[in-house]
C-alpha cells in the first residue's frame, strides 16, 4: 500500500538537498485540507521555505518559488520565506489558509513564530475581495449550463462562507468546509449541501450532476452581496513590516 505521507516527507528531504533550502512548513491546502476530497482527489502539498543567508546576499536574485512535482497524485510547489512575509504584509488569503490547514507535513518552530507574528496583518477587506473573486470567476465559468461538476458548487461555496465568517467574526475563516457550515445558515441551504456532498463523496471530480436551484440561488445571491461589500470596505492593511522584517532577519542567522 502506498504511504503517501511519508513520500511527502521524503518529497520536502529530496527537495531540501537538491535545492540547497530548509522547509520551515508544509501543508495540504486542497480539497483534503477542506475536509471534502473525491476518491480520485491529488494531494496539493505547498510548503515555505529558507535559503542559505549568502543567496539573499547575491546580486542576481534566484527564484522565489518551488514548482516540483505535478502528476496525477501529487502538486508540490512551495514559496520563498522572503515572498511569503511580503505576502502577509499584502494580506494575502491563500497563504493564510496555508498557516491555519488542518492537514500538516511538517512544522518548525520559527515558523510558529514566524506566524505568530503575522497575524497581525491578516486585512479583512483583502481577504473578502479574494474569496469573492474565487467564487465569482468560478460561477461564470463552471455553474452556468444545467449539469455542472459538484467540486465547482464547492470551489463557490467555500469562498462565500468564508466572506460569511469574515463579516461576523472579524478573523481568519477556518479552512475545512465543515467548520465553515456550523454558521447560522438556512436548513434549506444545509440539507441540500449535505445531499451534493454526499453525491460528490461516490463519484469521481470529473462527473457532471443536475442544478442543485437552494445552492445556486445561495451562490448567486452572495456572489452579489460580498462583491458590493468588498468594493465599500476601507483599507485595513497594516502600513509597516517591522515585525516581518525581524521575524526574516531572525530566521536569516540561522541559516
Amino acid at each position: 500500500m502506498r504511504n503517501i505521507e511519508k513520500e511527502i516527507s521524503d518529497k520536502l528531504t529530496e527537495i531540501e538537498e537538491t535545492k540547497k533550502v530548509r522547509v520551515l512548513y508544509a501543508v495540504e491546502s486542497g480539497s483534503r485540507a477542506w475536509g471534502v476530497e473525491s476518491p480520485d482527489s491529488d494531494y496539493d502539498v505547498r510548503f515555505i521555505y529558507v535559503r542559505r543567508k549568502e543567496d539573499y546576499l547575491r546580486l542576481e536574485p534566484k527564484k522565489d518559488v518551488i514548482e516540483w512535482q505535478l502528476d496525477e497524485v501529487l502538486d508540490i510547489n512551495g514559496w520563498d520565506l522572503k515572498k511569503t512575509l511580503i505576502q502577509f504584509h499584502r494580506g494575502n488569503a491563500t497563504l493564510f489558509e496555508w498557516a491555519n490547514s488542518p492537514v500538516v507535513y511538517r512544522i518548525t518552530q520559527e515558523w510558529k513564530e514566524i506566524y505568530e507574528n503575522s497575524k497581525r496583518y491578516f486585512s479583512k477587506k483583502a481577504a473578502i475581495y479574494h474569496y469573492y473573486g474565487i467564487a465569482n470567476s468560478t460561477y461564470k465559468q463552471y455553474l452556468q449550463e444545467d449539469t455542472v461538476k459538484y467540486k465547482k458548487y464547492i470551489y463557490a461555496l467555500r469562498p462565500l462562507l468564508a466572506c460569511r465568517f469574515i463579516e461576523s467574526n472579524h478573523a481568519v475563516p477556518p479552512v475545512r468546509f465543515e467548520d465553515l457550515l456550523r454558521q447560522d445558515l438556512p436548513k434549506e441551504l444545509l440539507d441540500e449541501i449535505a445531499q451534493m456532498l454526499a453525491i460528490k463523496a461516490q463519484s469521481g471530480e470529473k462527473k457532471q450532476n443536475p442544478q442543485m436551484p437552494v445552492i445556486r440561488q445561495f451562490i448567486e445571491e452572495n456572489i452579489a452581496k460580498y462583491g458590493q461589500l468588498s468594493k465599500n470596505m476601507a483599507d485595513d492593511r497594516m502600513p509597516d513590516c517591522e515585525m516581518l522584517d525581524k521575524a526574516f532577519l531572525t530566521v536569516l542567522d540561522k541559516s
